[in-house]
């Protein structure tokens, strides 16, 4: 019998709000009943609002593409990431966002990814160099690997770098430390009331944007003496709003580069680990991508080798269905709604888990297997267009969807081309949600040199 990609057993049905809270901050992805995987929507009663997770894919769409503004984030997720992200893009609604948007957005446009390419494959080559055979618990060498991507790619500087394996280091105490959700998440708490932050998360938090400070404010010096390298804290730092002119200060730009640093860190390196777990638990498909990244060898380091490496982004892109890195998102309805014949009242929460959708099982074909093959079938391309959103859809989607699409696949064919990586029995992984979807206690494979 083919082995099933782990996934986390599912609570009982019915639980008492109290109970669904303390769940929630253990691990939000069991503490979900299972009647999720096949419902289009559900809702959930607190004693200050309602929640309703939406998995109907036109009212997905609604939420996220046609009317996005009349469904803006809602501030009880930001609640626990705002002593790291401040005031980031990633947090922000209506005009203060729109304004970052139109800063950020143009530095991953169009062929401006192929500047960070070489950066890129640079990191790549340093991972599998750091590499040995044995035992090695590989989420903690993808976190290492995104990290040093990020750092190669915004500010020209390796993880080596003094303040880069400060921040790499500051940043493992905080994701070890900070729930998805605090108490105020749950209670309605009046703005001038002290946040109920765990002090390791506050000081792992202020630790962080002390370091990004740093980096920024001599990236802002290189700028004006004309220096500063052509990465992508210089461009989006010169890059003016085209409706007013005005460019992000030092402590703007510190809130953009953390969030650049949790999305494209963090995420990233979810996605790889859970990518080779699956490499080692399916070998048929591990052989196959070695074999197509023996390509690698041959050309140079140019963007266009992305065109050779498709079954790679299959497979990465497969992860990403099945371990999405953010689980759920949360919007706030802002005008009274109708949705499956129920009243939405303004101030409800709308609830879209990719997790949940990713798997549904009235939508694709076998939801819980791992098979690459479906992005080529008529269930595989009807979903990707109506419910697959690792990287969110409409306005809001990530800016950096593209930088992650190549990273992830190429740094998986680098180091497919270097190591066999196999699946030590009784250490699999259990899949659990903090900051994104990691394993409970890593991911430990066995790699061998090929």
């Amino acid at each position: 019998m083919t082995a099933q990609p782990p996934k986390p057993a599912s609570r009982a049905d019915r639980v008492s709000p109290w109970q669904y809270a303390k769940l929630f901050r253990q691990d939000i992805l069991s503490a979900q009943p299972e009647r999720l995987y096949r419902a289009w929507m559900a809702e959930f009663k607190t004693p200050f609002f309602r929640s309703y997770l939406v998995n109907q894919p036109d009212l997905v769409a609604t939420v996220l593409k046609e009317r996005p503004r009349d469904f803006p984030k809602s501030d009880r997720i930001g609640e626990g990431l705002r002593p790291l992200l401040g005031d980031s893009v990633f947090l922000t609604n209506g005009a203060q966002w729109e304004r970052q948007r139109r800063i950020i957005d143009p530095a991953f446009e169009g062929g401006k990814l192929r500047h960070s390419f070489g950066p890129m494959w640079e990191a790549g080559e340093a991972a599998v160099a750091r590499m040995s055979s044995g035992e090695v618990e590989i989420e903690a060498e993808a976190s290492h690997a995104a990290a040093d991507v990020i750092f190669r790619t915004l500010f020209s500087i390796p993880i080596e770098h003094e303040i880069a394996a400060q921040v790499f280091n500051r940043f493992r105490d905080y994701q070890r430390s900070q729930p998805i959700l605090n108490l105020a998440a749950f209670l309605p708490l009046p703005g001038w009331m002290p946040r109920p932050h765990r002090r390791k998360t506050l000081k792992a938090a202020g630790e962080i944007r002390a370091l990004i400070t740093r980096l920024t404010a001599e990236r802002m010096a290189a700028i004006e003496a004309g220096t500063a390298p052509d990465d992508l804290a210089t461009r989006i730092m010169t890059t003016p709003d085209p409706q007013t002119g005005a460019r992000f200060n030092t402590a703007e730009m510190v809130d953009q580069v953390a969030i650049f640093f949790l999305a494209g860190h963090e995420t990233s390196a979810s996605a790889l680990g859970w990518a080779l777990y699956l490499m080692a638990l399916y070998p048929e498909w591990q052989e196959k991508l070695a074999r197509e990244a023996a390509v690698l060898e041959d050309m140079p380091r140019d963007f266009a080798v992305m065109s050779r490496l498709k079954l790679s982004r299959d497979v990465f892109r497969e992860a990403l269905r099945l371990y999405p890195p953010v689980p759920m998102m949360v919007r706030q309805a802002t005008c009274p709604e109708r949705f499956r014949d129920r009243d939405i009242k303004p101030g409800a929460q709308i609830v879209l888990s990719p997790w949940h959708l990713h798997r549904h099982s009235r939508l694709w074909d076998n939801p819980d297997g791992f098979d690459p093959a479906r992005w080529g079938t008529e269930n595989g391309k009807a979903c990707m267009r109506e419910a697959y959103i690792p990287f969110s859809a409409g306005a809001r989607v990530c800016p950096g969807a593209g930088f992650a699409m190549a990273e992830g696949p190429l740094l998986l064919s680098m180091i497919l081309a270097r190591f066999a990586v196999e699946r030590i029995e009784g250490r699999d992984p259990v899949p659990v949600a903090h900051l994104t979807v990691r394993s409970k206690d890593g991911i430990w494979l066995r790699l061998r040199p090929r």
